[in-house]
């Protein structure tokens, strides 16, 4: 037993004498030194889009303006038949509406085509800001450039429903007919057209029927999409026309019109085709508001004096544009300014443009009404930026020109 306990024991040291040696252990890697920080570059400054930089123009030109040049960028007014050149520069009026008589010489022979752009060519070498120069070009009862046959051979524009029932399967007629006149206007330097209509009538014995399609609003609105698209393309200004919708009313020419539908009758009817409108033109459309007093809305002032269909406008159809009044001389509103003093109210309401021919007694009255507080110089500034901002869109203001420094 002995000897068999001291052989395995004497094996066992064997073994363990064999067995190699433990390796020794490796000392561990130096740490890596941590890269050394570079500084981080700026990332380079984005270049400004062309949106903004056409916002920093018009913010340039607005801030080296006189209060009496930002106001008389806010009166689009009738061309006078006498010292339009004069008042140009004297006003510092914002643009020129023209009518029938301003296509015709002093014996009423109408001008040719030459003749009409030199002269209103004249108007804008009078003007510091170019001017807008807008006509009532509807078609049909309200037409004033195309009764002379020198810059529309083809004779008088058509109204939308002889469009309609004549030429209603010949494409988009509406589209096509709204490019020759833009193009026709544009060529002898109008650049601002007071159309469409978007006003929603059926009943052929209202006042505004005829100027309207005659269908539904859903038919008005495809109408209104179809010729402020194309007015847009050609490069024309657009006027959306009457806000809020002037229905079946009375004529406000010579009268208060009072519309008492519901609220309901314009977010559903009304209002569509100038949603089209708007959509179609972007920042080439201006917005023209009635003198209908809207019940619903404000039952105690007309629609182109009051705050709250403004705000509707503003508000209920995101409308950041130029909004002008109808003509200021209409009968409709003679009666509701105090002093006389309606292109205040006018502009207080929130429009931009006010349409009258009585600027020369109206552009003190502004002034007046801003230099005593009860009109806000941010409502002027607000309003010239705008117009601004729309004759930029149209062409006339261009980023590169120096800013006003008289």
């Amino acid at each position: 037993m002995r000897r068999t306990f001291a052989a395995a024991l004497a094996a066992l040291l064997l073994l363990s004498a064999c067995a190699a040696p433990p390796a020794p252990e490796e000392d561990p890697l130096p740490p890596v030194p941590p890269a050394e920080e570079l500084p981080q570059e700026p990332p380079a400054p984005l270049e400004p889009t062309e949106e903004e930089l056409a916002a920093d123009r018009v913010e340039a030109l607005l801030s080296s303006m006189t209060l009496e040049e930002k106001v008389g960028q806010l009166f689009f007014v009738r061309c006078p038949e006498v010292s339009a050149l004069e008042d140009v520069a004297a006003c510092r009026l914002g643009g020129y509406l023209l009518f029938g008589r301003d296509f015709k010489d002093s014996a009423g022979a109408y001008l040719t085509a030459e003749q009409v752009t030199e002269k209103i060519q004249s108007y804008q070498d009078a003007a510091l800001i170019p001017l807008l120069i807008g006509v009532d070009e509807e078609g049909g009862s309200v037409a004033r450039a195309s009764w002379n046959p020198n810059l529309f051979p083809g004779g008088k524009c058509r109204s939308p429903q002889w469009l309609l029932n004549h030429r209603g399967g010949e494409g988009d007629v509406f589209a096509k007919d709204a490019w020759e006149k833009s193009t026709a206007l544009l060529g002898c330097g109008v650049n601002v057209n007071l159309a469409p209509v978007c006003d929603v009538s059926m009943d052929p014995g209202s006042f505004i029927y005829d100027r309207t399609l005659g269908l539904d609003a859903a038919a008005q609105a495809d109408y209104a999409e179809s010729v402020v698209s194309a007015m847009a393309e050609s490069g024309i200004g657009s006027v959306l026309k009457h806000f809020p919708g002037y229905g079946d009313n009375a004529d406000t020419h010579t009268g208060i019109a009072l519309d008492e539908r519901p609220m309901e009758a314009f977010l559903e009817g009304d209002f569509l085709p100038f949603r089209a409108g708007l959509a179609a033109g972007g920042r080439t459309t201006a917005v023209l508001v009635s003198h209908n007093i809207v019940s619903c809305m404000d039952p105690d002032l007309p629609a182109s004096l009051s705050p709250a269909v403004h705000e509707i406008l503003r508000q209920e159809l995101d409308f950041d544009g130029v909004v002008m009044t109808d003509d200021l001389a209409m009968k409709a509103v003679a009666d509701y300014a105090k002093d006389g003093a309606v292109a205040v109210m006018a502009l207080a309401a929130g429009n931009d443009l006010l349409i009258t021919g009585d600027y020369r007694s109206q552009i003190p009255k502004v002034l007046e009404a801003v230099e005593n507080g009860a009109l806000s110089e941010t409502v002027v500034d607000g309003a010239c930026r705008r117009v601004l901002a729309w004759k930029q869109a149209l062409g006339l203001i261009h980023i590169g020109v120096a800013t006003l420094s008289q």
